[in-house]
Formats: structure tokens, C-alpha cells, sequence
């Protein structure tokens, strides 16, 4: 019992900062100042919609099911093997379309070091996106012993740093009464409606508050989980909220909407600020932070969901072959096909209209096949507590049955709605020709699943 209790060591603070590192995104920011000063609205209904609801399920989750292997042996103790699998797998697929988003992200920050007018050319971003990823996950399948330290550090240095900066910055020019972009009038905090495509960004927005589960895992280690795990989750919806909100206001404030390019905003928001400010020396700094979170965020999670995948593998969902790893315990065989697969996704860089283009339709991607993830951990939690109602959780869904239900259907209808909103074309950005785009879509999201059913159903035949 006593050896039980010593491992209940984490602090609520301790709770927070792992909510905060795992889920703040300089990525989101260019992608919700789009919406203007109706962003501040988003935020507060994807807050209470799904995020709060994702919270506290994934914590019920993690801590009746602690097993390594966390979403998949959810869904599959729920489910059956073949949703598990396939839940794990999308979770896997996901985190590869997103891969070049972020890469994305670093390119575009050295391409304003060297020459900003590199931020639209395809060639040099497809590039460096490629020698980047390959070099990352080389240092993968070698072992890296300061992987963990790399990305908390790249997350408060590289991430929490440059934000804070930014609405400083913000901050000091609406003091100075500098003019702005966007309008603080009542009306243009409510959303447009006149167009379902205005809602279509709400997919990224969502995205963007992604990765309790991850940090639910870490439930039990709290010292009274059902007190302290909501106090941390209040704390760290409220830390999170601000940074996204008004680090995404701080960007809209100098960058019209208009004009605002959703891989580079961030970049220049900081630039126009320094312009103003006498600043410009500080752009090489601020370029390396955010290069620095950046990486560490690719650090943090390149091998996590190909280690998901070695666990279903070891349960006999994949081809044992992948279940091998290299004498530094990497995954290394599902490293290279993650590679390979990064590979023909980045290509699209190539092929689509324009780089903005390629990054939000990548990044669509990424967030449609999150939400059926979610919807499937929704549901995981309804049928788990009917299914097995001994099982011990450390922390329940507050209100007994009736909050349980109440946070799962309220999860699950924001999911199901930014879903179907998802697949139409965004107004605010050029994505060329729109069956084009929507077959991208539709077939990114399809093999997505289709692909790990496919497995399955091939591995129950050869076992028959």
C-alpha cells in the first residue's frame, strides 16, 4: 500500500504544466486569427464542448485502464480488437498528417531568416520539410536519452516564451492606440453564420485543443485525484485558453485577415511588431524559439504513437515483423513506414495550389481523423462503465452516471458537428479546384480508416 501511495507525488501545478506543454501550439495561432475577434467565441464553446468533456473522460479512463497502450486498450476493452486497433492506428495516421504541418512551421522560420519570399516556394519547403523529418527520425531509431527533457524544454522555451512575448507586444500597441486590423465592436465577437464554409477553420480550432488523453495517463500519480484532477483541469483549460486566445488576437490585431498567410502569420506578426517597436534585431531570437518549440514538439512526438502501434502489433493486430525493434528499443520498422508515408503526404506541397493551401488541407486532414478518435473514446467510456462497473477508477466524471452521459453526448456532438463541417471548403483560404481538394480530403480520411479494417480483417483470415 505504502509503495502506492509514493508514486501519488504529482502536483497540481505539475498536473498543469503537462496539459499546458502537451497541447499549447504556436501552429494554431495564424490558423484561429483568421476568425478575427470572433475567435474568442470558438474557443469558449470548443472549451466547454470538448475539451472539459475530453478531460475528464480520458482521466476516468486512464485511471481504471493504466496499461501501456492507453486509447487502444480503451476502445478495444469497449469494443473488441479490430476497433482498438483501428482507433490506435488512426491516432497513429493522424500524427503523420500533421508531421508536415509543423515541419511546415520550422521551414517557414529559417525561410525568414535567410529570405521570407521562401515561405511560397514549394520546392524549398517540400525540401527542407523532408531532410528535417528523415534527420529526426534517424536520432529516433538511434535512441535519444534527452528526448524528454528536449521537448519540455523546447515546449516552455520555444512555445510558452514566444507567446507570452507576442501578447506583450499586442498588448503594448493597443496602449499606444496603434491601429488595428480587427474590430473589438460587440458584433464582431459573435460568428458569422451567413456561410457554413466561414466554420470550416472550427476543424483546426478544435485540433488545436487536442492531447488530454495523452496527459490523462498521468491521473493516478495525483495525490487526490477526484479533487485535484478537476482544480488542475480548470487551471489548465484557463492557462491554455488565454495563451491561444490572446495569442491568436495578437496576431490579428497587426495581420488583416485578408492578408494573412496561415503557415508565416505568426513570423510576420512578429515582424510588423518590431518594425513598430525599433525592434528587428530581436526577429533571428524569436525565430530560433520557435524553431527550438517546434522541435521539441516533434521530438516529443514522433516515436509516441509508433510506440501505440508496437503495442498492437505485440497483441497481434500487425504483422509481427513490426513488432521488432532496434538494439535501442525503437520501433524502427514502423519509424520507416511512418517515413515513408510522411514522404508521399508532403509531396502534396508540390501539387496543391499554393503552400497555404497544402498546410491546411494537411491539417483538415489531421483534425477529422482526431475527432472520429474521439468519438470512439466517447463512446469507450459510456460502454466501459456499464461493461464493467467494478473495475476501480481513481477519478470519475463528476455527477456519477448522469455526468457521464452528459460529458459524452456533449463531446460527442461537437465532434460529430465539426466532422461534418469539416469537409466543406474554407472561405478564407484558396484551395484550387474544390473536387480536387474534397477528394483529397475524403481519400485522406478514408484510407485512414479503411486501412487498419483492412489489416484486421486480413489478419483474422490468415488465422483462420
Amino acid at each position: 500500500m505504502s509503495s502506492l501511495k509514493s508514486k501519488h507525488t504529482l502536483t497540481v501545478f505539475g498536473l498543469v504544466m503537462t496539459n499546458v506543454i502537451a497541447i499549447d501550439s504556436l501552429r494554431s495561432l495564424p490558423l484561429s486569427a483568421v476568425y478575427g475577434t470572433s475567435l474568442i467565441f470558438y474557443y469558449l464553446i470548443a472549451a466547454v464542448a470538448f475539451f472539459l468533456p475530453s478531460a475528464f473522460v480520458a482521466a476516468e479512463l486512464a485511471t481504471g485502464w493504466p496499461e501501456t497502450g492507453g486509447i487502444y486498450v480503451w476502445t478495444r476493452e469497449a469494443f473488441g480488437k479490430k476497433i482498438g486497433f483501428m482507433t490506435i492506428f488512426l491516432q497513429w495516421f493522424y500524427n503523420v498528417c500533421w508531421y508536415p504541418t509543423i515541419m511546415a512551421l520550422i521551414a517557414a522560420t529559417i525561410a525568414y531568416l535567410i529570405n521570407p519570399e521562401l515561405v511560397n516556394n514549394k520546392i524549398y519547403m517540400f525540401c527542407i520539410i523532408l531532410v528535417l523529418f528523415w534527420a529526426a527520425t534517424y536520432l529516433n531509431c538511434r535512441g535519444m536519452r534527452t528526448s524528454n527533457f528536449l521537448s519540455t524544454f523546447g515546449a516552455i522555451v520555444g512555445t510558452l516564451t514566444p507567446m507570452a512575448f507576442i501578447i506583450i507586444l499586442a498588448l503594448v500597441w493597443i496602449l499606444n492606440k496603434h491601429p488595428m486590423a480587427i474590430s473589438f465592436k460587440l458584433h464582431d465577437f459573435l460568428p458569422n453564420l451567413s456561410s457554413f464554409q466561414n466554420l470550416t477553420l472550427l476543424t483546426a480550432m478544435l485540433y488545436g485543443l487536442v492531447g488530454m488523453e495523452m496527459s490523462a495517463a498521468h491521473a493516478r500519480e495525483v495525490k487526490n485525484p477526484q479533487k485535484d484532477y478537476p482544480k488542475a483541469m480548470i487551471w489548465s483549460t484557463v492557462i491554455i485558453l488565454f495563451s491561444m486566445v490572446f495569442g491568436s488576437l495578437a496576431v490579428a490585431i497587426v495581420v488583416p485577415p485578408e492578408k494573412l498567410n496561415i503557415v508565416s502569420g505568426l513570423l510576420e506578426a512578429f515582424r510588423l511588431f518590431f518594425i513598430k517597436f525599433n525592434l528587428q534585431g530581436l526577429m533571428p531570437l524569436v525565430a530560433c524559439l520557435i524553431i527550438i518549440g517546434a522541435l521539441g514538439g516533434v521530438a516529443a512526438w514522433i516515436l509516441s504513437p509508433s510506440k501505440g502501434l508496437l503495442v498492437a502489433s505485440q497483441d497481434g493486430s500487425l504483422p509481427k515483423a513490426l513488432s521488432q525493434t532496434g538494439k535501442h528499443g525503437a520501433p524502427v520498422r514502423i519509424l520507416l513506414i511512418q517515413g515513408l508515408i510522411f514522404t508521399v503526404l508532403s509531396s502534396l506541397f508540390i501539387f496543391m495550389p499554393s503552400v497555404s493551401s497544402t498546410f491546411w488541407v494537411l491539417s483538415d486532414i489531421t483534425a477529422l481523423l482526431s475527432l472520429i478518435v474521439y468519438i470512439l473514446m466517447f463512446s469507450a467510456a459510456l460502454v466501459l462503465r456499464y461493461k464493467f462497473p467494478e473495475v476501480q477508477r481513481s477519478f470519475k466524471v463528476p455527477g456519477g452516471i448522469f455526468g457521464l452521459w452528459f460529458f459524452c453526448l456533449l463531446g460527442l456532438a461537437s465532434c460529430i458537428f465539426t466532422l461534418i463541417v469539416g469537409f466543406l471548403p474554407p472561405s478564407q483560404i484558396a484551395v484550387g479546384n474544390i473536387w480536387v481538394y474534397e477528394i483529397i480530403l475524403i481519400s485522406g480520411v478514408l484510407l485512414g480508416c479503411l486501412i487498419p479494417w483492412g489489416i484486421s480483417c486480413f489478419n483474422k483470415n490468415k488465422k483462420n
